[in-house]
C-alpha cells in the first residue's frame, strides 16, 4: 500500500519513537541486567550465611528488573484489565498459573499485571521454552532458579525428570511461592491444527482460540510439591478460609489471556511500541487443590475440561468485548490494572545508577592494576 504525504510525517515520527524506545530498551538491559549480576556476585557471602534473606533479596532485583519490562509497555499504552476472582487474595500462598500462549507478548503481560500481587513476582519461578535461555534476559532466569524445558516428542521424558530435579533443588530452597505454566506447549498458531487433529482422532472437542493442554509439566509440579495428609489426599485451602497455613501446593488459578480482536501483542511490538494503545483482558479462577484429581487419567480430563472452559470464555469475549458474569451474577466486573509512574521511574533510575556505580568501581580497580 502507498504513502501518501498526509502520513508520511506520522510514519516518520513512529519511526522515530520506536528507534529511541529500541535505544533506551538496549542500555536498560546493559545496565540493570549488568548490574543484577554484580549484587548477585557481591552477595554471595550472605547466601552462605543465611540463604532465605539472600534469595529474599534476589527475589526483590528481580522483580524489578521484571518492573522494568512492564514499564517498556505500560509507557507505550499497552495496558491490563483483570476480570474474575481477585488473586491478591492468596498472594502469600502456593500456586500454579495455568495460561493460555498466543505470543511473546503474553510474558510480559503476566510481568505487568503480577507487579501489583505482593511479592508474587519476586517469589515466582518460570517454566518456559528453552530458546529464552539464550536471550538477554536468560542469565538472569538462569540465576533466578526459572526452568528452561526443550519441546519435542524426543525430549519429553528426559525434560520431565530435569523438571522434576529441578524443583526439589530450586523450588522451595529458595523459598518460591508461585509457578507459571503454559500447558498448552507452545504458540496458539502454530499448534491449533496439530491440537484440532488430536481432538478429532480422540473424539475430543474442537477448540479455536486455545489448544488441548499437555499434561507432563503439570502432573510433575502437583505431584512434587503438593503436601499430603495422612490419607494421601491433597492438603489444600478452601476459598473461605485464605489465611490456611497448610504446607504445599494450595492453589491452581486457571488464567486466560485475550487480546481485542484475537490479535495478540508480540515482544517485539512490546519494545517499539509502534502498535496504537492496546488494553489486554486477563481473566482468573481459583481452583483449591484439593479439588484437582492428580490421577494421570482425572488429571487429564480436568486440564482438557478448564481449556475448553477457556474456549467459551474467549469466545463470548471475541463476540462481546467482555468476558461472562460468574454464575449467579448478572454481569462481570473488571478491575483496571495501575502501574506506579513513580515506583517505575525510581527503580529505573536505581538500574541506571546502580551501572554508573559498577562501572566507576570497575575503572578505578582497572587503573589501579595497570
Amino acid at each position: 500500500m502507498a504513502v501518501t504525504l498526509e502520513e508520511a510525517p506520522w510514519l516518520g515520527w513512529i519511526l522515530v519513537k520506536a528507534l529511541m524506545r529500541f535505544a533506551f530498551m538496549v542500555a536498560n538491559n546493559l545496565v540493570a541486567i549488568s548490574s543484577y549480576i554484580c549484587y548477585v556476585i557481591v552477595l554471595q557471602p550472605l547466601r552462605l550465611l543465611d540463604s532465605k534473606r539472600f534469595w529474599y533479596i534476589e527475589g526483590i532485583m528481580y522483580k524489578w528488573l521484571l518492573g522494568m519490562v512492564a514499564s517498556w509497555g505500560w509507557y507505550a499504552g499497552y495496558t491490563v484489565m483483570e476480570w474474575g476472582e481477585d488473586i491478591k487474595a492468596i498472594s502469600k500462598d502456593e500456586a500454579v498459573m495455568l495460561v493460555n500462549h498466543q505470543a511473546t507478548g503474553d510474558v510480559c503481560t503476566l510481568m505487568m499485571c503480577l507487579q501489583d500481587k505482593g511479592l508474587v513476582v519476586a517469589q515466582m519461578m518460570w517454566l518456559m521454552d528453552h530458546i529464552f535461555k539464550y536471550t538477554n534476559f536468560g542469565i538472569v532466569s538462569l540465576i533466578h532458579g526459572d526452568f528452561f524445558i526443550r519441546q519435542g516428542k524426543s525430549h519429553r521424558d528426559q525434560q520431565l525428570l530435569l523438571l522434576k530435579k529441578h524443583l526439589e533443588n530450586n523450588y522451595r530452597n529458595r523459598d518460591r511461592k508461585w509457578i507459571v505454566l503454559f500447558p498448552e506447549g507452545g504458540f496458539l498458531r502454530k499448534r491449533r491444527e496439530t491440537s484440532q487433529a488430536f481432538a478429532k482422532k480422540n473424539n475430543l472437542p474442537f477448540l479455536t482460540h486455545v489448544t488441548l493442554p499437555r499434561i507432563g509439566a503439570t502432573k510433575i509440579i502437583l505431584s512434587a510439591l503438593v503436601a499430603r495428609q495422612e490419607n494421601g489426599s491433597p492438603a489444600g485451602g478452601d476459598a473461605k478460609e485464605l489465611d490456611s497455613r497448610s504446607k504445599g501446593l494450595q492453589w491452581i488459578i486457571d488464567t486466560t489471556i485475550a487480546y481485542p480482536k484475537a490479535e495478540p501483542i508480540d515482544i517485539q511490538t512490546w519494545i517499539l511500541g509502534y502498535r496504537k494503545p492496546v488494553v489486554t483482558h486477563v481473566h482468573y479462577r481459583i481452583f483449591p487443590i484439593k479439588d484437582i484429581p492428580l490421577e494421570t487419567d482425572n488429571l487429564a480430563d480436568w486440564l482438557y475440561q478448564r481449556f475448553i472452559e477457556k474456549e467459551d470464555l474467549l469466545s463470548h469475549f471475541y463476540e462481546t468485548g467482555a468476558f461472562p458474569p460468574p454464575k449467579g451474577h448478572e454481569e462481570a466486573v473488571s478491575r483496571e490494572m495501575m502501574l506506579s509512574n513513580t515506583w517505575l521511574f525510581l527503580i529505573q533510575s536505581f538500574a541506571f545508577l546502580s551501572g554508573y556505580m559498577w562501572y566507576s568501581i570497575f575503572q578505578y580497580f582497572y587503573h589501579c592494576l595497570f
